[in-house]
């Protein structure tokens, strides 16, 4: 397929709004779980999907954690401004390590209201944080490009030894930020429903969907049965719910995400090639990223690891090293430099034409029409995309990110 073919108009479908699931189940692991396998569909709850997955699995998670990047500040004239957090950019640009900061930082942002905030205005508010009054203010670093300055000040009159984190200054700050389409404010229940189980490395400002099905005993289930699970980092970025605007789908300007691997995860992939299935586009989209940056390292030891978007399209096919090869010679290049773990930025773009090379299926959400997701779905089962989610419809499935889920084995 000749990837300039692609039409946006051959991958959406009616969507009623009141189809949109607006909150979770009460039990995670009771939503609906359709299971796909070469073209067969079967129907059946999410607690149940152990006996659906191929013996020798490897599941692989998604482990980030949504943080509340949604801020609001009010002038002194009543205008309220909203700033929601997209990626650090000092003093650091690695996720992990911005939420450790203390006293100032610089990121990029989504601004709302900005044309009540002027560049020489300074946002202010105090805090109480761990019973310490904390003075947090916001100016405009570079107008341009939305880059917002944060810095924050311990004001008590006993001062102490608390030094607070940015992390710490958000979780005070600000809000979870729900998906756009759910058409509400966040309730203090979204704070743990909005996040799965095994979340840990605080960076998304979306949550891995896909994953919020899973709970520990789900988990312990699919461990007695003998899945593999292993968890990798990918934090979510705001990109996940731009829809597309672009008749011609390649012109789609993909957002860059940051992902970590460690070199146990290398590891255990190398163990598990062939049987490897993420939680969730967002693993999916790491996963297939971490192949071709070892491609790029096959070329080039020195290359950096940033998968643009369509670097997965300007290869010959044969000539692409094997995924062992790709993914050996990445942990060859860890184990020399002495690195634990790498952190990489991805903005590859999945659609119909898109070999896989890591993934043998996926465990996903219902995505919306016309969507960057659809067509990694599209990619992964052709056109048969269109029979699951008519399924979905028929069956009344919940739709998007509190929705039902499915399992699709190509």
């Amino acid at each position: 397929m000749d990837i300039q073919d692609l039409k946006l108009a051959d991958y959406t479908y009616d969507l009623p709004d009141e189809r949109i699931a607006k909150f979770p189940l009460e039990k995670r692991d009771e939503s609906k779980l359709q299971v796909y396998q070469q073209g067969k569909i079967t129907h059946t709850v999410f607690h149940k999907i152990n006996k659906y997955l191929p013996k020798n699995t490897l599941l692989v998670f998604n482990n980030t954690k949504v943080i509340p990047a949604r801020i609001h500040f009010q002038k002194s004239t009543g205008a309220v401004i909203q700033i929601f957090l997209l990626h650090p950019v000092a003093p650091t640009s690695v996720i992990n390590l911005a939420m450790e900061v203390n006293d100032t930082c610089v990121w990029e942002c989504m601004i709302g209201n900005r044309k009540r905030w002027k560049k020489e205005d300074v946002l202010s508010k105090i805090l109480t944080i761990s019973g310490e009054k904390v003075a947090i203010k916001a100016s405009i670093f570079d107008f341009d490009s939305n880059q917002v300055q944060l810095s924050w000040q311990v004001i008590s009159e006993n001062v102490g030894h608390f030094s607070p984190k940015f992390v710490d200054i958000i979780q005070a700050l600000g809000e979870i930020p729900l998906p756009p389409y759910l058409n509400r404010e966040a309730e203090e229940a979204d704070y743990e429903t909005y996040q799965t189980v095994y979340s840990e490395k605080k960076g998304a400002v979306a949550a891995p969907t896909a994953g919020l099905h899973f709970t520990d005993e789900v988990l312990q289930n699919l461990s007695n049965q003998g899945i593999k699970e292993e968890f990798i980092t990918l934090h979510v970025g705001a990109g996940t719910f731009q829809p597309i605007k672009v008749e011609n789908i390649v012109e789609h300007r993909m957002h860059n995400e940051q992902i970590v691997f460690t070199k146990k995860n290398m590891e255990v992939l190398l163990e598990n090639i062939g049987n490897t299935i993420p939680v969730g586009t967002t693993s999916m989209r790491a996963l297939e990223s971490l192949y071709w940056y070892g491609v790029k390292l096959t070329k080039n030891i020195s290359s950096t690891f940033f998968i643009e978007k369509l670097d997965p399209y300007q290869n010959p096919v044969e000539s692409l090293p094997s995924t062992e090869l790709a993914l050996r010679t990445i942990l060859a290049k860890m184990e020399a430099s002495g690195e634990n773990e790498i952190t990489g930025e991805t903005e590859i773009f999945i659609f119909p034409g898109y070999q896989f090379k890591i993934c043998k299926g996926i465990i996903t959400n219902y995505h919306q029409p016309e969507s960057t997701l659809i067509l990694l779905i599209a990619a992964l089962i052709g056109e048969d995309w269109r029979k699951v989610y008519a399924e979905a419809m028929a069956n009344d499935y919940r739709f998007l990110s509190y929705g039902d889920s499915s399992l699709l084995l190509p």
